[in-house]
């Protein structure tokens, strides 16, 4: 009897954190509509905006992989160049790149084979490779499996002409390619990522990247010693936001929303990314990441229903559940609609509860061990840093 009494202790404990951790949502939100409606209001002309470099590694045949690159070329920016870059020269990315390119003439592009990556991190030294010939001051990172609006570079360049801003990264809506699997991890990029993301930016600003876009200077990446010290770092998007605001630059969060493909047809492959992001974000952000433990609302509301009915207290149990229920459809329509528009998170928001409570399982399994498998390889966690294993 004690134990149930502790259990419905624990439901009301998260009950409660969750609650809070949703009013700083929405404290997160506005600050972010804020801060965006400010740059918004500048009067920013063609000739403000500087040419830049675009750099995306490519590694085989993504889903959507020609949308996504072709999104690239039809932006409507004054001047910039486009790179991209594989591990080997049959990489079959490179002729989607080469197709599409050769329908923009007017977007100067060039490909890089830069061979087997010498650094643990494959993705960092497709980025310092390509930023020893970009032609341009400032660099835009982006993954292959990402699709953007023509007004993408508008928007993520413009806080850049701030001479205090030295990176901006932007949130992202994941965009479901491959059925149940896939849309669960979907929602949860278009509402627990940028939940976290609002909630951060509030409470003690941007001092970290989010893969799917990073713009830097050159300035204030060669003040950190290049992508050079990345190449270690399991969370190396993590890591040059950090450095970058450890240099006295600031870090700015665009408010531009991009679409991030998802293509896990099993739950084999979620599990394995799920779990990998989990990890890294464990080792790159331990207390940060054990603290999120309590930001879950499911399975606390799940404990109170079962302990409440066990102790004959139905109805405490149902209030608890739905409580939790109404939490996270609320924080779906607001963060997953509101910010980054994603139908799916406004009208299937009953997708993002069993979202929560997936989380939670992963956030538990995170704390199992220390390697996880990408690429083909199995790579081991040592700190913050990661170490090749061997193949899978």
């Amino acid at each position: 009897m004690l134990i149930l009494y502790g259990l419905l202790g624990v439901a009301l404990v998260g009950t409660l954190t969750s609650s809070i951790f949703l009013f700083l949502t929405i404290a997160g939100v506005l600050r972010f509509f804020s801060d965006a409606r400010k740059v918004k209001n500048l009067r920013i002309s063609d000739a403000d905006l500087p040419p830049v470099s675009v750099l995306k590694p490519v590694h085989g045949l993504e889903a959507q992989l020609r949308e996504n690159i072709e999104s690239f070329f039809r932006q409507d920016y004054p001047s910039y160049e486009i790179l991209f870059a594989a591990d080997e020269t049959d990489d079959a990315a490179l002729d989607v790149v080469r197709e599409v390119s050769a329908r923009y003439p007017q977007v100067p592009c060039r490909i890089l084979v830069t061979g087997k990556p010498p650094w643990p991190n494959p993705p960092a030294y497709c980025f310092y490779r390509m930023s020893e010939v970009a032609a341009y001051e400032i660099v835009v990172t982006s993954d292959s499996d990402v699709e953007v609006a023509p007004n993408y570079l508008r928007e993520v360049v413009a806080p850049m002409l701030d001479p205090k801003v030295g990176m901006v990264t932007c949130v992202y809506r994941g965009k479901n390619a491959a059925g149940f699997w896939s849309g669960l991890t979907a929602i949860g990029m278009s509402v627990e990522m940028t939940a976290g993301v609002v909630v951060a930016n509030l409470l003690e600003g941007m001092k970290f990247g989010l893969a799917p876009t990073i713009a830097v200077k050159k300035e204030a990446l060669a003040k950190i010693g290049g992508y050079e010290v990345l190449g270690e770092y399991c969370a190396n998007d993590f890591m040059i936001g950090n450095l970058i605001d450890k240099a006295g630059y600031r870090v700015a969060l665009s408010g531009h929303g991009l679409d991030h493909v998802v293509n896990q047809p099993t739950f084999g492959k979620m599990w394995e990314n799920q779990l990998r992001w989990a990890k890294s974000t464990r080792y790159s952000r331990p207390k940060g990441h054990l603290g999120s433990g309590l930001i879950f609302a499911i399975p606390f509301g799940l404990v109170g229903l079962v302990a409440a009915l066990v102790l004959g207290m139905p109805a405490v149990g149902l209030i608890l559940f739905g409580a939790a229920v109404l939490n996270r459809v609320i924080e779906s329509w607001l963060v997953g609609w509101g910010v980054v528009r994603d139908r799916v998170a406004l009208w299937q928001a009953w997708m993002y509860p069993l979202r929560d409570l997936l989380g939670f399982v992963v956030w538990v399994a995170s704390y199992t061990g220390a390697s996880f498998v990408w690429r083909d390889n199995k790579y081991e966690l040592r700190g913050d840093k990661i170490v090749l294993r061997k193949k899978v």
